[in-house]
């Protein structure tokens, strides 16, 4: 399992489901995991958790181990994994993935986000379970 922080995402109903859209780089290490399982989670915490969710934002599972790094504790959640400390809990089941192109960007300006052409592929997963502490 990895984790890493995201900011681009969305929750809603689409197809008659209740369900979260996610867009992670391939160049992510999370991003073989998200191609590898059905379900992922997306955690929510608490401000006082931020350090930790910048230090997993800006380094790589790769290269260290993050809950050791940051005392984030891994629990199951479902087939994947989530965290002790979050507040909230989302187990998607993976219904639907696409990569973005820019053919598709109907605003000139969407193409700043991308200076080294590392186009996200949005996920979209349908919330089967919700926990929260």
């Amino acid at each position: 399992w990895n984790t890493m922080t995201a900011s681009w995402g969305a929750m809603g109903v689409l197809w008659n489901k209740k369900v979260c859209f996610c867009f992670v780089r391939d160049s992510r290490y999370t991003f073989s995991f998200m191609n590898e399982n059905d379900e992922f989670t997306l955690s929510f915490f608490k401000e006082e958790h931020r350090e930790a969710l910048n230090y997993c934002g800006s380094h790589s599972g790769r290269d260290v181990d993050k809950a050791v790094e940051t005392g984030l504790i891994p629990v199951a959640a479902g087939n994947s994994v989530s965290f002790e400390q979050a507040r909230l809990v989302l187990v998607c089941k993976k219904i639907f993935s696409q990569d973005l192109v820019p053919e598709q960007f109907l605003d000139s300006s969407i193409g700043e986000h991308y200076p080294s052409k590392d186009y996200h592929r949005m996920y979209i997963g349908e919330i089967v379970n919700c926990t929260t502490r």
